[in-house]
Formats: C-alpha cells, structure tokens, sequence
C-alpha cells in the first residue's frame, strides 16, 4: 500500500510545480476539489499538461496555447487516462486548482483542499482507468488527512467553471466514500 512522505504519495510520480504556496496556519485540509483538463482541449495524452503545470508549455506551440500564456497553476495530482498518477505539489502545501471559489460558504478552497485533476473534458466520459486509479488515492487522502467532503470545480466556483463534468461518476464515488459530503445535486 503507497504511504506519504512531507504529503508526497508513494503512489504517484512525482512532477514538482513551482506554483504553489504554503497553507494558512492552522488550516486543515478537508476537501477534495475534482476537476478535468485536456491540452490542447479535448486531446488526450502528450506532454502539454505536465509542461502547462511546472511553466514550462510553449505558447507556440498550439494555437490555444496562447490563451494560457503566463498563467500559473497547478493542482497536486494528476490522473492520465491510463490511470497514471502525477503529483505536482505536496498535500501539506496550498496548490493554485481552484482559483476564485467557496464551498458550504467558506472562501479560498485552495487553503483547505487538495485539487484533482483527471485527463478529460466536459464533452467525452472518463476512462476507467481513471477510476480505478481515483478510488485508492482518494482512500490515500482520506486516510491521512480529515476530507470531509468531495465536490467539482463546477460545484466551488458554479458559474465560473464546468468541471469535472457530465460524465463523472458521482453515484460511484458515493458508493464508495458513503461518509464524505458530495455536493447535494449530484446525490439527489
């Protein structure tokens, strides 16, 4: 069973992004943000999300590529369609996922979450590879921090964001977590 080391997962490679920040003193992490990413958008595999996470994707080289020129992100994990997981930033450090967002009324998810990025887009489902690599890290993350909750992009910052999407299985990750909070749409 992969273990943690200074919030490092054993069970993923690791990537380490300059786009990061400590957490507030005191603050607990105890959510889990879920999100989805395809560079170029709906393209699968490649370079580009690694390059885009640690500063390092050319804005020459897609057209796209230009909308995201100098903009500084990341997320702590990554989860490829082939079920390969990459992790960017430590648990214990404040990842940039969440951006402007709010989740049960309190602001800054980035100060108390951990931000999940899986390889897809609103328009095309989820591989099950992906699944089967989310359910043992999110066990991971449950097991050595307080998450409490669960929710999308979409549910922290509606309006402003759509994913992880349509097709992500929310009654699933139910079944599987039945004591964590999930938003109160997607488990009606």
């Amino acid at each position: 069973m992969p273990g943690w080391e200074a919030g490092w997962w054993s069970g993923a490679r690791r990537v380490e992004s300059p786009n990061f920040g400590p957490r507030p003193e005191g603050v607990q992490v105890s959510l889990v943000v879920l999100h989805n990413i395809s560079l170029p958008p709906d393209e699968f595999g490649g370079p580009y999300v690694e390059q885009f996470f640690t500063n390092r994707l050319d804005p020459a080289g897609h057209p796209y590529f230009l909308t995201l020129a100098d903009v500084q992100v990341s997320a702590h994990f990554f989860l490829r369609r082939d079920g390969e997981v990459v992790q960017f930033v430590s648990a214990d450090a404040r990842a940039w996922h969440a951006g402007l967002s709010a989740w049960q009324g309190r602001g800054n998810c980035n100060d108390y979450s951990i931000g999940i990025e899986l390889e897809g887009s609103d328009s095309q489902p989820f591989a099950p590879r992906q699944y089967q690599a989310l359910w043992p890290l999110l066990q991971a993350l449950c097991a050595a921090y307080p998450i409490s909750a669960i929710a999308g992009h979409e549910h922290v910052a509606p309006g402003r964001k759509t994913d992880p999407g349509p097709h992500f299985h929310w009654h699933e990750l139910a079944r599987h977590f039945p004591g964590i909070e999930l938003p109160a749409q997607v488990t009606a």
